[in-house]
């Protein structure tokens, strides 16, 4: 091992550096989208400041507990706030003042520098599934997750051409230790793909483990200057930051790495049911997290998240694609651009359990509104299912298809001389058509969209074809991508330290499987 991190130290920074060139020409790498429509901002400018007052006054009469964090209390301490215990109160003004350092856009740097993505402004970054402990195919059904199943997740978001970004737990390989399973899932997005990737958040030291990791894959000195992890911390609402996530953050922030600070809301149980009690109390929960970043250092890259559902009455379930959490989501995009920060929230997001016609039109209803309202950073784009519970491979396919289409909808309008077709109008004239203009001759092959699924044939020739559906197609379709896939080079002096590493860190560890 000591052997393989010499060669590291000798030959890394040359390595990385043809990885780097050598990779920058790949055929499939893409980066973030520019954003070329206008956003749906369904909240007026006077309800917004009616939300931003209202989370003023939590922040500054009910407060926020930073539980089991002696360090985090002293910080705040340090900067004015009022701590009583482990509940924090802020005055007015100071998370503001402290998010001043935050950076507006930050770009994430992928090991193939043709897809660093940009956090932020009018980019737009769509990324897996992210969380379930099953998975889910037509072949084998429901069954916990592998890391057989965490590979091919990130291999199909490889493959993917429109997720710009690896994701992180893309499903949680369940045949593996807890303290030992980050090593495994953050080396497979380092090895398996050249996108940007997400770093472990189950415990301080898994967070050290992946920036450590960062370091072997991209150099020391390189990461010390740039950003190239971005990693969740959820809040624990309402209204408490638990030890786990505030040491994962503090680790991240302090080594520059960006972290999105998500209130995980379900209203009517972790925030009241209406959208504007729920925006008050996520809006207060994501300023606090994101201004004790700047605590812990001024202008670490930090993104204000939302994750929203809404609550059956009924069953105590989670349900989505309905109308309120959008209302919410539209909203807390438009605060996020007030606060001049980087937005996430969700993707497609359904509580079905199969990939049906409930996933598809909750999926859609999730979708779009976040599309139009102006995520940046789209979590949960491929894949989702039952409720976050399980990761689809049909459902995977699925979504990458609809995101295909949303990004083709950002593009927006193409108003050049050539878009205009004045000159076809004017050779086709009253009673023509146009199939066979020079205007369409010349564009007919990237004209329209063009879905990899959808089935536009005639009843007879889909009969002919073997009657499928969606869910069918889209077995085969992941199966292809899966048999398609050729693992992009990575320095094998590089592998052969991430691997020692790996094997170095787990040799001090007894199993612990919860």
């Amino acid at each position: 091992m000591a052997e393989a991190s010499s060669r590291s130290r000798r030959g890394g920074r040359a390595a990385r550096r043809a990885m780097r060139e050598d990779s920058a020409n790949a055929p499939v790498a893409m980066g973030s989208i520019k954003r070329n429509i206008p956003y749906t901002e369904l909240c007026s400018a006077e309800g917004l400041d009616i939300i931003e007052a209202n989370a003023q006054t939590i922040l500054r009469e009910i407060g926020i507990d930073f539980k089991g964090d002696l360090e985090a209390l002293d910080l705040w301490r340090n900067a004015g706030a009022d701590v009583e215990g482990e509940r924090v109160r802020f005055p007015d003004g100071l998370v503001r003042s402290l998010l001043a350092t935050a950076p507006a856009t930050y770009v994430q740097h992928a090991r193939n520098p043709a897809r660093n993505v940009t956090f932020g402004g009018g980019n737009v970054i769509f990324a897996p599934v992210y969380g379930p402990p099953f998975v889910h195919d037509l072949d084998h059904g429901r069954r916990y997750g592998t890391i057989a199943d965490f590979e091919n997740l990130v291999r199909l978001a490889y493959v993917a051409p429109h997720l710009h970004h690896s994701g992180g737990t893309v499903c949680e390989p369940v045949d593996i230790p807890v303290n030992k399973r980050h090593l495994d899932m953050v080396y497979a997005h380092m090895r398996l793909s050249d996108k940007p990737f997400m770093g472990s958040v189950t415990a301080p030291d898994r967070a050290a483990d992946t920036v450590a990791m960062c370091e072997i894959l991209f150099g020391a000195d390189f990461v010390a200057e740039n950003t190239v992890c971005t990693s969740l911390i959820n809040v624990n609402s309402p209204m408490t930051f638990d030890e786990v996530m505030l040491g994962a953050l503090k680790t991240y922030a302090r080594a520059g790495q960006a972290v999105i600070i998500t209130p995980f809301i379900m209203s009517g149980a972790m925030a009241p049911v209406s959208a504007a009690g729920t925006l008050a109390q996520a809006l207060a929960e994501a300023m606090a997290g994101m201004a004790f970043t700047q605590l812990v250092r001024p202008g670490a890259p930090v993104v204000f998240g939302l994750f929203s559902s809404a609550l059956s009455m009924q069953s105590g379930a989670p349900t989505f694609g309905t109308p309120e959490p959008n209302l919410v989501l539209s909203a807390a995009a438009q605060l996020a651009r007030r606060l001049k920060l980087p937005f996430r929230s969700g993707g497609s997001l359904c509580g079905s359990k199969l990939p049906d016609a409930q996933a598809a039109y909750e999926s859609a209803n999730s979708l779009m509104p976040a599309v139009l309202s102006g995520v940046n950073f789209l979590l949960h784009g491929a894949g989702w299912l039952e409720g976050g519970l399980s990761s689809s491979f049909e459902k995977f396919v699925m979504d990458c298809d609809q995101l295909g289409m949303s990004a083709t909808l950002l593009k927006g309008y193409d108003l050049s001389e050539e878009g205009q077709a004045m000159d076809a109008i004017r050779e086709i004239g009253p009673g023509g058509h146009y199939l066979g203009s020079a205007h369409t001759q010349a564009h007919f092959e990237e004209a329209f969209y063009r879905s990899t699924l959808a089935d536009n044939n005639s009843f007879e020739q889909w009969e002919s074809d073997g009657s499928k559906d969606m869910a069918i197609r889209a077995n085969a379709k992941w199966k292809q991508w899966l048999n398609d896939y050729v693992q992009p080079p990575l320095d094998a002096s590089i592998d052969e330290a991430l691997q020692a590493f790996i094997a170095k860190r787990k040799e001090g560890m007894e199993d612990r499987w919860s």
